[in-house]
C-alpha cells in the first residue's frame, strides 16, 4: 500500500491566511514533518504523529516523509510561505531524484501558500507591480560571489529585489554586503522595506530609503524589498505611506 505526501505552505503565519486546502491536507494527515518553528505554527490533533527537526537537515526530512508514504502512511511535510520557494518542495523532489524507485511512485501533491514578499508586498502596498526577482542571501548552498553577481545583475537591470534570509548569527556580515553593492547600482532614495513576521503578533514592517537601511533592522524572520529605481513611495497624512512600482516603468538607460 502506498500513502501520499503533501508539501504544505503554511503562509506567513497568520492563520486567515493559510489556504483551505492546505488546512484540509493538515487535519488529514497521520503525520506532520518539518522544522521545528513551523510545527509550532499547527495546531495538535490527537492521533497525528508529529517530527520536527533542525535547518540542515532537509534531504533526510524528505527520505522520512517519503518512506513514511511508501510505509502506507499520509504524510504532511510543512514549510513557512510558499513550499517552493526557498524550502520544502525542491528538497523533495532532489531526494525523488535521487533516490529509490520506490520514491518515484510515491503520490506526491505540492500545496501553495503565501510567500514572505507577497505578504510583505501587500502590507506596504504594491511595490511588486512590475518585473521583480527573489534571491536568497544564504551562502549555504552557493558561494557568495555568485550572491553579489546576481545582485547587481538584477539591481542594473531595473527588477525590484526581494531578499530572503537576510541574515542570521553565522552570517551577520552579509546583508550589510549586499547593501553595499546595491548602493552602487541604485539610487540613495530607493525605497526599502524591512517586513518581520508579517501578520503575527512580532510584526514589525519599515520603510525607509536605501542611503538609510540598516542591516540591524532584519533578522531571519524578514524579507526585505529593494525596489529599482522606478519604485515611490506616497505619502498619506496620518496613515501609513504606500510603496508602489508602477506597471509602466521605464529604468533609464
Amino acid at each position: 500500500m502506498t500513502g501520499a505526501v503533501y508539501i504544505v505552505g503554511l503562509g506567513p503565519g497568520h492563520p486567515a491566511q493559510l489556504t483551505p486546502e492546505a488546512a484540509e491536507a493538515l487535519a488529514a494527515a497521520e503525520v506532520l514533518l518539518g522544522y521545528s518553528s513551523y510545527l509550532a505554527r499547527v495546531p495538535e490533533r490527537a492521533g497525528q504523529l508529529r517530527e520536527a527537526s533542525d535547518n540542515g537537515e532537509e534531504l533526510a526530512r524528505a527520505a522520512a516523509a517519503l518512506e513514511g508514504a511508501v510505509a502506507g502512511q499520509r504524510v504532511a511535510m510543512v514549510s513557512g510561505g510558499d513550499p517552493g520557494v526557498f524550502a520544502m518542495a525542491s528538497a523533495v523532489c532532489e531526494a525523488i531524484e535521487r533516490g529509490p524507485e520506490r520514491w518515484r511512485q510515491v503520490d506526491l501533491h505540492i500545496l501553495p501558500g503565501v510567500t514572505a514578499m507577497l505578504a510583505v508586498a501587500a502590507r506596504v502596498g504594491a511595490p511588486l507591480g512590475h518585473d521583480f526577482c527573489a534571491i536568497n542571501l544564504s551562502d549555504n548552498l552557493k558561494p557568495w560571489t555568485l550572491v553579489e553577481k546576481r545582485l547587481a545583475a538584477a539591481a542594473g537591470a531595473g527588477f525590484v529585489l526581494a531578499l530572503y534570509n537576510p541574515v542570521s548569527r553565522a552570517r551577520p556580515w552579509q546583508l550589510p554586503a549586499a547593501l553595499d553593492l546595491l548602493r552602487r547600482h541604485l539610487p540613495d532614495t530607493t525605497p526599502v522595506v524591512f517586513g518581520r513576521a508579517v501578520g503575527r503578533a512580532d510584526e514589525r514592517v519599515i520603510i525607509t530609503a536605501l542611503d538609510e537601511a540598516d542591516a540591524g533592522f532584519a533578522d531571519m524572520a524578514t524579507c526585505v524589498l529593494i525596489g529599482s529605481a522606478e519604485t515611490r513611495i506616497v505619502k498619506r497624512p496620518g496613515r501609513e505611506p504606500l510603496v508602489y512600482t508602477p506597471r509602466n516603468a521605464r529604468p533609464s538607460a
